[in-house]
């Protein structure tokens, strides 16, 4: 099956297998992608949390809304969080970029201001969620990305001070009888032609 035939079939699962698990040569390969993803000026303002420990998954599934069932039968659930403060990412930048990328950041997005700031940074997580979104279709893993959470009550849980979390991803195998794969809910899209556009 090639990539385009296994994106057709990818979809958001609702209901995993607790006992479906994935395995630790993929996900150490999902952490190297994730680690791999593009940002602009590769800024990286992240930090992706795995966990699979069921104390851990039962915590943060009673701060996740709708998605508390997800969060605890998924085989994993990644955490995608961001750099709360800009002067931290500022540092980090200096520190590790080189003084073109540095000054593409100071002259032009600092100057916008801190709210534009902080919007600049979660628009490079979020391009890591597609990569690992993309990477999950290929490798057969199942998953579903949640903005169903609640952000600032994961902070409380998982004490990562630097860092505030954006979404999560939960990962696994799902269930045969999810409602909502392609068999039985059939995917929705708008026509190709509404919204890809040669000019």
């Amino acid at each position: 099956m090639n990539f385009l035939d296994k994106m057709k079939t990818r979809y958001t699962v609702k209901k995993y297998n607790p006992n479906g698990n994935i395995s630790e040569e993929q996900i150490s390969q999902l952490k190297e992608i994730l680690n791999l993803s593009p940002s602009s000026i590769n800024s990286q303002p992240w930090n992706f949390i795995f966990t699979n420990r069921s104390e851990l998954k039962s915590k943060l599934a009673e701060v996740s809304y709708i998605n508390k069932e997800k969060v605890i039968d998924c085989s994993h659930l990644i955490i995608f969080q961001v750099l709360k403060n800009p002067e931290d990412f500022e540092k980090q930048i200096e520190e590790n970029l080189p003084e073109g990328a540095v000054n593409y950041y100071r002259n032009r997005v600092k100057p916008k201001g801190e709210a534009f700031v902080k919007s600049w940074l979660g628009h490079q997580v979020y391009l890591s969620l597609g990569i690992l979104l993309s990477a999950c279709a290929a490798m057969g893993i199942d998953s579903t990305p949640m903005e169903g959470i609640e952000p600032e009550l994961y902070d409380e849980i998982l004490k990562n001070d630097q860092y505030e979390t954006l979404f999560a991803v939960a990962i696994g195998e799902k269930m045969d009888t999810d409602a909502n794969q392609p068999k039985f809910n059939p995917k929705s899209r708008l026509k190709a032609e509404k919204v890809i556009i040669e000019a």
